[in-house]
């Protein structure tokens, strides 16, 4: 394997979609303002972390070992319809119980009622055999997030912002490069992420 490939796999594994839910949770917790008990902190990042991000490891090793997928991967869009159900029932969890209206967390609810938005409409596309990205749906979408706490908390966060929007270019630069999806699947994968993020935000700024 080439250097250069090895760095592009690297970059679609260091950023993947499971990543994605954790890092907007603890980048809210960074930058918020207001006072927030560390228990309370700490229960719900090791909640998010076990339910977003061990749980679909799991159910797509599970997957792999029972056949019902080829690669791990998820190279063909039949095979993400049955991940991208289980973890629109995960995140339905987490809105049910985790991160909740009543939580005095309606950022974070609304951040995963944008990333459930965007699960579906992955989910639709793959029904419809249209394979749109999901490393840029979930970067995207935190990316709007992090604009949207940027805005509703006046802090500046260009830094941030800066670094995430240069990481989807790595991003995308990197599926690209291993054959992964091509431009269309890219564009249509980054809406899915901002669209829902972007529609939600009046909701909480």
């Amino acid at each position: 394997m080439s250097l250069t490939k090895f760095i592009q796999q690297s970059i679609s594994y260091i950023f993947h979609p499971v990543f994605m839910p954790l890092i907007g949770v603890a980048f809210y917790f960074s930058k918020s303002p207001r006072f927030i008990p560390t228990a309370l902190i700490q229960t719900k990042l090791v909640s998010i972390s076990i339910l977003t991000l061990i749980l679909p490891i799991l159910v797509v090793i599970l997957l792999k070992t029972m056949g019902r997928i080829n690669s791990v991967e998820l190279t063909k869009a039949k095979e993400r319809i049955t991940p991208l159900i289980v973890f629109c029932i995960i995140i339905l969890i987490v809105i049910k119980k985790v991160i909740t209206p009543h939580d005095d967390l309606i950022e974070l609810y609304y951040f995963f009622v944008g990333i459930l938005a965007t699960t579906l409409s992955c989910l639709i596309l793959n029904i419809l055999n249209f394979k749109a990205s999901i490393h840029l749906a979930a970067i995207s979408g935190v990316c709007m997030f992090f604009i949207g706490l940027s805005i509703h908390f006046s802090i500046n966060m260009l830094g941030s912002i800066a670094l995430i929007i240069f990481i989807m270019g790595a991003v995308a630069t990197s599926r690209l490069s291993l054959n992964a999806h091509n431009y269309a699947e890219l564009i249509i994968g980054c809406a899915t992420g901002f669209i829902p993020q972007l529609i939600l935000i009046p909701n909480w700024l």
